[in-house]
Order: C-alpha cells, then sequence, then structure tokens
C-alpha cells in the first residue's frame, strides 16, 4: 500500500526552492511560507513519483523535466484578481486620461500582471465605451502560462461577473447555457481586441511597442526592493512620455531608485513628457 503521509519539506530544501523563486522568477517566498510549498507543489511529487522535495527539484533542472519548470514556478505565483478591482483607477482613466487621449495613433494599455485575464478585460470594456472610434489596444501579460490560459478561453464564474458595471455586463459578456449555464463569456469583438504573451517581468523584456497606460498591480508585494526596482526599469521604457504607470493601493515605489516619474496619486505615476 502506498503511504499517503506527506513528505517531509526540510530547511535545506526550502531554502533553495526560495532561492529558485527568487532566481527566476524574482517571486520572494517569506520564511514563513513553508505550508504553501508543501500545499502546492505536493501533487506535483507524487505525480512524477518523487520521495523528497530535493529529488523534484533535481528533476526539475533535469533535461527531461519539459514543461515541469514552468508548471512549478506557476504553483508558486498567487493569481488573486477581480473585474474592476480597484475601481478608482478605472475612474481616473475615464476622467483623467482617456478624455485627453490623441486621436492620431492608437491609445495603448498593458496590463503586465495579468493573472487570468480580468484587468485586461475591464481595461478593454472602459476602451470600448470611451472611445467609439475603436482605436485602441489591450496587452496582457503573465508569468504563468495556466492564468494565460484562462485569460485566452475568457470564460469566467457568473459570480466572478458582479463587479462588472450593467451595462457593460450586457454589452459585452454572454451568458453561457446548457454545458456552460453559470458561466459567462466575453464577447468575441472585445476578445479578439486583447492580446496576452507570457513575459517573466524580472527578465529583460520582449519590445512590446510603447504605451499610454502599464497597470503593474497587487505583485510588486511580492518582491523585495532590488527585484522592484528591476522590473520598473524594464518596463519604464516601454511607457510613452505623458504616459500613466499605475500600480496597486498595496503596492509602493518607496526607495526605488530607478523610477523617473511623478506621482499624480499614492499609486498613479506619470513618466515626464522630457
Amino acid at each position: 500500500m502506498m503511504n499517503s503521509d506527506p513528505i517531509n519539506l526540510t530547511d535545506a530544501e526550502f531554502t533553495r526552492i526560495r532561492a529558485m523563486a527568487k532566481s527566476l522568477a524574482g517571486i520572494t517566498i517569506a520564511p514563513n511560507k513553508k505550508a504553501l510549498i508543501t500545499g502546492r507543489w505536493g501533487r506535483r511529487l507524487a505525480h512524477h513519483g518523487c520521495t523528497s522535495y530535493g529529488e523534484y527539484l533535481e528533476f526539475l533542472t533535469s533535461t527531461g523535466a519539459g514543461d515541469e519548470l514552468q508548471t512549478s514556478l506557476d504553483l508558486l505565483t498567487t493569481n488573486e484578481t477581480n473585474f474592476f478591482r480597484e475601481q478608482k483607477h478605472f475612474e481616473f482613466l475615464a476622467k483623467q486620461v482617456l478624455p485627453k487621449s490623441q486621436r492620431g495613433t492608437p491609445f495603448r494599455v498593458w496590463s503586465a500582471a495579468c493573472s487570468s485575464g480580468e484587468e485586461p478585460y475591464s481595461v478593454a470594456m472602459l476602451l470600448a465605451a470611451s472611445l467609439p472610434d475603436g482605436n485602441w489596444e489591450v496587452l496582457g501579460t503573465d508569468i504563468s502560462s495556466r492564468v494565460l490560459a484562462t485569460a485566452k478561453a475568457a470564460l469566467y464564474d457568473m459570480e466572478r461577473g458582479k463587479p462588472i458595471p450593467p451595462d457593460y455586463l450586457r454589452r459585452f459578456c454572454l451568458k453561457g447555457t446548457g454545458p456552460q449555464d453559470g458561466k459567462f463569456l466575453i464577447e468575441r469583438s472585445l476578445r479578439d481586441r486583447v492580446k496576452f504573451a507570457r513575459a517573466n517581468l524580472n527578465e529583460r523584456l520582449p519590445d512590446f511597442g510603447k504605451f499610454d497606460v502599464i497597470m503593474l498591480r497587487n505583485v510588486m508585494i511580492y518582491f523585495d526592493a532590488d527585484t522592484k526596482a528591476k522590473v520598473v526599469s524594464h518596463l519604464i521604457p516601454a511607457l510613452r512620455p505623458g504616459g500613466y504607470f499605475i500600480i496597486g493601493h498595496c503596492d509602493s515605489l518607496t526607495g526605488i531608485a530607478y523610477a523617473p516619474l511623478t506621482a499624480c496619486s499614492a499609486s498613479v505615476y506619470m513618466k515626464p513628457l522630457k
């Protein structure tokens, strides 16, 4: 009979996992988060027949690991999000930014840690309603392939749609029937306007072009100061002069040396025109 007792995670193994997460994804795992690792990685050990976390770590660095390294990193990331989260940011865009947008070039927004897609689709709804000429683009990126698959599918439990304004819900969302009862799908014309790509903010980023708004919300709380500075330094060059960098209300740029930004509010910054 197979032993169902949980596998012990040693202090040395935990230290190695924390170092791996920091090196590959910029994620800082707190010293008191052993239970998080065992809770999220336990099934992966069982799936691959590993009898220790050390054995699993060796497998992750082997030539036969395939996509398992990405899967293991996905499980270490927290992907809590919802539609129109931190509503004041959307009000700021609607009242202070979009009325001043130039009509010559597409208004571009980058959701730089988009999780399962709720944020970029919320932005897309706002842009579709506010810029009737349709001259806009939204990009969503995340380190997790798993949540990006959910974002691309654009199918959500009905309960998650509660924060969506009723007129947006009617205009941009389709109620599921039959096998999809209890779910809703983002309407195709809106869905097709939102592009998704995998990106590790801790590494040199692909050239996605220039953006009027970059949103990096509720993710920097998982980074230490050095990683925050590195991530911001990777993103700001993609922001157009006069563009806005929006972070979460729980995030902070305090102490970050590389931040040529002017504060507009506690969590909204503008890149100087010169």
